[in-house]
């Protein structure tokens, strides 16, 4: 648990502060790429069923908007913990499961 976990009056770390920025980064660019998705599509080219339902219920601005804050809150939340090794397998996850399959699909399916 170690590898995870370091104690709070640790020096700053370099890696921590590039992997929380990468990851706010990459939740930036997945919102912008899921909004302009269900502008083109419509809402059901979202596969995330908690952000279908958040677009659903508030509206792709809002409901994107929302989930969004929310996934950025716990990414620096996981930050202040320390725990900057899961913030950037967090942040590779998310490139490989939602900023990959979006730029395949704006490259290959017409609209």
């Amino acid at each position: 648990m170690e590898r995870f976990y370091k104690p709070w009056d640790t020096s700053p770390s370099l890696f921590g502060d590039l992997a929380v920025l990468s990851f706010l980064v990459v939740q930036a660019l997945d919102g912008v790429l899921t909004y302009i998705g269900i502008a083109w599509w419509g809402p059901g080219i979202e596969a995330n069923p908690i952000v279908s339902s958040a677009v659903a219920y508030a509206g792709p601005g809002a409901g994107l908007t929302a989930t969004k804050l929310v996934a950025a809150g716990c990414g620096i939340l996981l930050h202040v913990r320390r725990v900057h090794t899961l913030v950037a397998f967090l942040t590779a996850l998310y490139i490989a499961a939602a900023i990959l399959p979006w730029a395949a699909i704006f490259l290959f399916v017409s609209r």
